[in-house]
């Protein structure tokens, strides 16, 4: 297999990757359309300025605030450490 070929070949996955990316992505702006009347609702009852139920997010904050090792303490063996996390289910697959 000449160079060239073998070039083609990686330029036309990453293409196809690329598209199937792009369609997914757009998949997910639709539903997120969607579900755009629910949030604001939501928000406005709330009083607040964005769907922000829980805070304890402390990598959020800003890096003089946080602690170091915050980013490396969520990962999936890692034990919860806040009580709002036994209140959520992960995302499902759309």
């Amino acid at each position: 297999m000449r160079p060239a070929s073998l070039l083609f070949l990686i330029v036309a996955l990453l293409l196809a990757i690329d598209a199937g990316l792009l369609a997914a992505g757009q998949q997910r702006r639709v539903a997120l359309d969607r579900n755009l009347p629910l949030i604001h609702a939501v928000t406005a009852a709330l009083g607040l300025s964005d769907l922000c139920v829980a805070t304890e997010a402390r990598y959020t904050r800003h890096p003089a605030v946080s602690d170091p090792l915050v980013p490396f303490m969520d990962h999936p063996a890692a034990m919860e450490h806040f009580p709002t996390g036994s209140f959520w289910t992960p995302p499902g697959r759309s």
